[in-house]
């Protein structure tokens, strides 16, 4: 076990808003709640799932909706307490430990806060280690773990929980419910034993998202050979610099979808063009696409490094672009049909990014 304290946090949430590819949410208010909770409630204690009997409980917490909507619709705090207490007496079971569901955004500091207020530990790992839009799109399906029983609950005290056959309908049914409720609300899902996270889950990733973190704020310190170290630690590849000459972002079917064009900072007639749905999905330059999820697709201001979130982006932002390979327990057998780019939409085929790189594209 570890003790996260006040000194970790600002690292860990740089990490987070790099990981979240764009979406996940701001975490400037996981911040405040982690803080708030820290100094009430002391450190949050960080375990490994070797530390945690098999048969304990493990329960998510998350929020779910439009970063667009999280923007301005702040949490009350009590509706992730509230998911997790439905959902736990729904089971029949209290849980053992918390665990975010993704590594990106407002939702990896979410389940650190409700932790130390609740007096559990929070368990070193998650679903993703990136943010991702639907809620099937975890590792956790890849190994036939259910997303139910699950709960949905909001500041006013409105909650539900459901049973679905597979995590697609969860999704489906939970979506409707957000719609429903505001668009920005707490989510527990994928309860699961201990056992499961050992087996299933991606070990060690809220310790990578402090690295992450790390390194990302020597870089914006203009620390010598930072940005190399940041990119050979996370084996990413920076593949365009532009102004961003277009934006067309819009809230509906409960995501933040969009588009964003950026023209190359020194060669005018270069153009990338970046699809949005709550996170950034692909990249195309000229046509051809560069970068495809389940890789990790980065937009970081030229000249801060401050990794944009989806509803931050704006007209005339000068920003770098990252390519990062998603974490390795993704590949197995239904990772492109689970979170390839056909799974959004996109009738094109999955781009290794670092093929393109290594071949100087």
């Amino acid at each position: 076990m570890r003790e996260l304290t006040l000194d970790d946090i600002d690292d860990l949430a740089l990490g987070a808003t790099l990981l979240g590819t764009g979406g996940g949410g701001d975490p400037y208010v996981g911040k405040l709640l982690v803080s708030q909770a820290i100094a009430d409630h002391g450190p949050a204690r960080v375990v490994s799932a070797d530390e945690l009997p098999d048969d304990g409980l493990v329960l998510t917490t998350a929020i779910i909706g439009a970063p667009t909507v999280i923007l301005e619709k702040i949490p009350a705090g009590t509706e992730f307490r509230s998911g997790i207490q439905a959902l736990a007496a729904y089971l029949g079971e209290d849980p053992v430990a918390l665990m975010p569901i993704e590594v990106g955004g407002v939702n990896t500091l979410v389940p650190i806060a409700t932790a130390v207020e609740m007096g559990l530990p929070v368990v070193d790992a998650d679903g993703m280690r990136r943010a991702f839009p639907q809620i099937e799109m975890t590792v956790f399906t890849l190994h036939d773990l259910p997303a139910g029983p699950l709960s949905i609950a909001d500041e006013k005290g409105n909650m539900c929980v459901f049973e679905a056959n597979t995590n697609q309908i969860a999704e489906s049914l939970a979506r409707a419910a957000v719609i429903q409720l505001g668009l920005a609300d707490a989510i527990s899902c994928y309860p699961m034993k201990v056992a499961d996270v050992r087996r299933a889950g991606i070990a060690g990733s809220m310790s990578y998202c402090t690295e992450v973190g790390k390194r990302l704020a020597q870089v914006k310190r203009g620390a010598e050979g930072a940005w190399d170290e940041l990119l050979d630690y996370t084996d990413a590849a920076h593949v365009f610099s532009g102004k961003v000459i277009d934006i067309d972002r819009r809230t509906t079917e409960g995501f933040a979808r969009g588009t964003v064009v950026l023209e190359h900072l020194d060669d005018l007639g270069r153009t990338m063009r970046v699809e949005i749905q709550n996170e950034n999905l692909v990249a195309f330059e000229d046509g051809d696409a560069v970068v495809t999820v389940p890789d990790l697709l980065c937009l970081l201001d030229y000249e801060s490094a401050d990794p944009i979130t989806t509803e931050g982006l704006a007209y005339g932002q000068r920003l770098n672009v990252l390519a990062m390979p998603c974490a390795p327990e993704w590949h197995r057998d239904g990772m492109l049909d689970l979170v390839g780019p056909r799974a959004f939409g996109y009738d094109i085929d999955y781009v290794d990014f670092r093929e393109r790189t290594r071949c100087g594209g």
